[in-house]
């Protein structure tokens, strides 16, 4: 126990906490305002009549917003600092939440809402890279996971949002979802600092990223790890309402358990990244998550069963979260706000597609089973392509199965005086 408290104390005073743990607070609220319209699917498709393939798209639509966003918004935290993005952007999402309880009458109100809500999911690499800004290349990935730790937000929606709405009215749940995000812009204001990690660059530099090879692996890796778990959050009430007949006040009750899992991997993922390398741990997770999405695509008459093959789903993807980003920050050490909007963007995208996918495949096969099996074919791909960098990688900017470069050990070749491979 000593020892784990000496490690604990050495990785809090190596960085900034404040600045840390209000970043998880901002990524934390703004999370579960993100994945709101999924909690409030089955209240807003009961008023509107919705279609499977409906329900599907009006939940894709923050998350797609949301993702488009990420990118724009990491830009923008170079050239304002982090922190100022950060305000901005939850004044914007109290705009959006008031629009939600004060003028929504209509389904297209409702994707108007869901638009403007997407800035909320716009948070993720401004948050990490606010977090972690201030820790060192070793401690990168636990305070990454720990930033990330935000996700956990998604229980918050699932898990208040449906009794509320039953008691309120699903239109008052958006105007109570105000309180937090003004709680987390005034704890943010007073507790953190922007770090000095930020490089001002000509904007051609950085939008060079976007044709940077790593860059696009990174993005297939995170179309996996956290695009399989925003897209399977927001769809999680519509699944247990739909294929179990869960009541709507009670979906969230089964779709909590599962979402904790995957938060409390991010940060697990993030401190065995450190250790072993991020690589490494992508490689097993990969295999992990190819058994729980082809077991979930059966489709266990059972919602409890149902729950644990989803528990080790998220457990792996959120684990993934973590070992992703423990590997974003070594490669692209001065421009991570950049580099992990681009990433966040993409992997949500994915996030966002998932959905329809679920949809259609319920409208047209009966059946959730082919969206599920998207994530089986992803995994695949994902292990492909890793297979093919990490030979290249481990040689050039990062050591050993994916691990920070601190020592001899891992350090690439070095010329000698001869010119030879010393």
């Amino acid at each position: 126990m000593s020892n784990w408290l000496q490690r604990t104390k050495a990785f809090l005073g190596s960085g900034h906490p404040g600045t840390l743990f209000t970043a998880l607070l901002y990524f934390d609220f703004c999370f579960a305002v993100w994945v709101l319209n999924g909690a409030m699917a089955p209240y807003i498709a009961s008023e509107f009549g919705l279609s499977p393939a409906e329900k599907g798209f009006m939940v894709s639509v923050p998350v797609i917003a949301g993702a488009l966003m990420r990118f724009p918004l990491g830009l923008l935290s170079q050239y304002i600092g982090r922190k100022r993005a950060a305000q901005v952007e939850m004044a914007l999402i109290c705009v959006g939440l008031a629009f939600g309880y004060l003028f929504v009458e209509t389904m297209t109100g409702v994707i108007a809402m869901g638009v403007i809500l997407g800035i909320a999911g716009a948070s993720f690499g401004v948050a990490l890279s606010l977090g972690s800004g201030w820790y060192p290349p070793k401690y990168k990935g636990l305070a990454m996971g720990i930033a990330g730790a935000g996700n956990s937000g998604a229980v918050l929606a699932v898990l208040f949002a449906p009794p509320l709405a039953a008691l309120y009215g699903w239109r008052a749940v958006y105007g109570l979802a105000i309180l937090p995000i003004v709680l987390a812009m005034v704890l943010l204001q007073i507790f953190a600092k922007e770090p000095p990690d930020r490089e001002h660059k000509p904007l051609k530099d950085y939008l060079k990223i976007l044709v940077d090879r790593d860059a696009w692996i990174f993005n297939l890796m995170y179309m996996l790890t956290f695009g399989g778990y925003i897209g399977l959050t927001s769809f999680l009430p519509t699944l247990f309402h739909d294929q179990y007949a869960i009541p709507k006040e009670s979906v969230g009750q089964y779709s909590a358990v599962i979402i904790v899992m995957a938060s409390i991997l991010r940060v697990i993922g993030g401190w065995i990244a450190d250790r072993i390398g991020g690589l490494r741990l992508l490689y097993l997770l990969g295999f992990v998550i190819i058994g729980a999405t082809a077991a979930a695509a059966m489709l266990p008459a059972n919602p409890w069963v149902m729950v644990v093959i989803l528990v080790v789903c998220f457990s792996a993807m959120g684990a993934g979260n973590g070992a992703v980003f423990q590997l974003v920050p070594l490669r692209f050490k001065s421009t991570t706000a950049v580099a992990g909007s681009l990433v966040g963007e993409i992997g949500a995208l994915a996030g966002g597609l998932l959905p329809n996918a679920m949809g259609l495949g319920k409208q047209h096969y009966d059946s959730f089973g082919p969206g599920f099996l998207s994530g089986t074919l992803l995994a695949v791909v994902v292990l492909v392509a890793l297979a093919l960098v990490t030979r290249q990688w481990t040689s050039t900017w990062v050591g050993r199965g994916g691990r920070a470069r601190d020592d001899e050990h891992d350090a690439p070749p070095k010329l000698a005086s001869t010119g030879r491979l010393s």
